[in-house]
């Protein structure tokens, strides 16, 4: 497929990392864009571009759920272009009998993907400016991003103290019932989330997902304005990216701490990718990726390309297995999104199951915590990842949220778990502070 209604210039500024921050500047004049980071992660064999940033929109599909994949496709069809923008977790409802009335500050639809007017692809040294025919004053536009000015502000964030939406008395209380559900055979492992929360706050979007993501440089960090709310994400994983006819899902089970040196490093390492626990948990959301893309891929073309295997970020390592499969020729590849949503690894064992008890067991909606944000191209090629760790802010009710997830097992200590639930979001809050 041509990219009939785009023209191309080509940049190569003699320091890219600047450019970059003139971009990410400019870019925030508008109520919608979407900039999607890899941060030159080595390890990420599947990368396609350093950064890339959809600006502005042409056109926007914004819905609830119902029929909004149907929908997606039909826009996709109509337009033969760039998309960006995110999955909610919510859409669920809308692939079984399932439901969302959890406390919902957020407001957000369940799907949203708009045609920017302005998609920028950096690889290496090379920029690449993609403008619709109709957009005017192209050379004006790229003068007006390399004239930015940077200003180095070394301002405290003054970053608000949140308070967690459940008490540690309800939230060992809801463990310890979903260990039960796993000892009556209902579900094997059920992924748990808790809300953290501030009203009534002011946030400066920009330097907090810059500070996270100079914290963590994790390879699918993405910082997006969808019109009213702001998504500050620095996420290590890979949902589900489809090049030609290959689908390619990467889910996390797994961590451990990153050791102070080397050698410290590598032991922690083999401990990690040798604990019968976190094998377990991997093992069964790698099956259950597995038959999610089956649905999907050509009978014996899906394959556990890799399993187990660890990964080291800039502080933990994590457990990562990779799925693979061809794309059969009859089914679309909206289609083999929607097979594959939502991602096991936020959801549980069997998928069905529980997600039913996510509903009762959780106290606030999830929204796009836990869904999928990213991009689909002219090819019918698309990348997304999974959204954690990530604090969302809906500017005009000054609201902010952070949603810190565990996998429980029959294993699980309720006290634990508790504490590990913590020390993930102090983890975030730390850096900011």
């Amino acid at each position: 497929m041509l990219l009939l209604n785009r023209q191309k210039y080509y940049l190569y500024p003699d320091d890219v990392q600047l450019f970059q921050k003139k971009l990410f500047r400019w870019m925030q004049q508008f109520e919608l864009f979407s900039y999607l980071e890899s941060n030159n992660y080595l390890y990420d064999k599947y990368s396609s571009y350093d950064g890339l940033y959809a600006i502005d929109s042409a056109s926007t599909l914004s819905l609830n759920s119902g029929s909004a994949f149907v929908q997606l496709e039909k826009y996709y069809s109509s337009k033969k272009d760039w998309l960006f923008g995110y999955f909610s977790y919510d859409l669920k409802n809308e692939l079984e009998e399932l439901h969302s009335n959890n406390e919902d500050q957020l407001a957000l639809p369940d799907l949203l993907f708009f045609q920017p007017k302005i998609v920028v692809l950096i690889k290496g040294s090379e920029v690449v400016f993609e403008f619709l025919k109709n957009e005017k004053k192209m050379l004006q536009i790229i003068e007006e991003i390399l004239n930015q000015s940077i200003e180095e502000n070394a301002e405290q964030l003054n970053f608000p103290k949140l308070k967690n939406k459940v008490d540690k008395e309800n939230y060992i209380k809801a463990i310890n019932e979903i260990r039960e559900k796993i000892r009556e055979g209902e579900i094997y492992e059920m992924n748990y989330c808790q809300e953290f929360f501030a009203e009534n706050v002011d946030v400066n979007p920009s330097k907090v997902f810059s500070k996270l993501n100079d914290f963590s440089r994790n390879p699918f960090a993405t910082f997006c304005k969808f019109q009213d709310v702001y998504l500050m994400c620095a996420s290590p994983e890979r949902f589900l990216k489809k090049v030609g006819k290959t689908l390619i899902s990467q889910p996390i089970k797994g961590t451990i701490k990153r050791g102070e040196s080397a050698v410290q490093n590598e032991i922690l390492k083999e401990q990690l990718k040798n604990d019968p626990k976190e094998q377990a948990e991997n093992v069964m959301i790698v099956d259950l990726v597995r038959n999610d893309l089956m649905k999907s891929c050509e009978t014996g073309s899906v394959e556990v390309e890799e399993l187990f295997g660890v990964y080291t970020f800039k502080s933990v390592n994590h457990l990562i297995s990779t799925i693979k499969g061809n794309l059969e020729g009859t089914t679309s590849f909206i289609k083999a999104i929607e097979n594959a949503f939502p991602m096991g690894s936020m959801t549980g064992c069997p998928k069905i199951s529980a997600m039913n008890l996510i509903e009762k067991f959780e106290s606030s909606k999830r929204g796009l915590y836990s869904g999928a944000v990213g991009y689909i191209d002219p090819n019918e090629n698309f990348d997304f990842n999974v959204v954690i760790r990530s604090l969302i802010y809906h500017q005009p009710k000054k609201y902010l949220s952070l949603q810190i997830g565990g996998a429980i097992t029959f294993d699980s200590a309720a006290e634990k778990e508790y504490e590990e639930c913590l020390l993930k979001a102090s983890s975030v809050l730390k850096v900011l502070q």
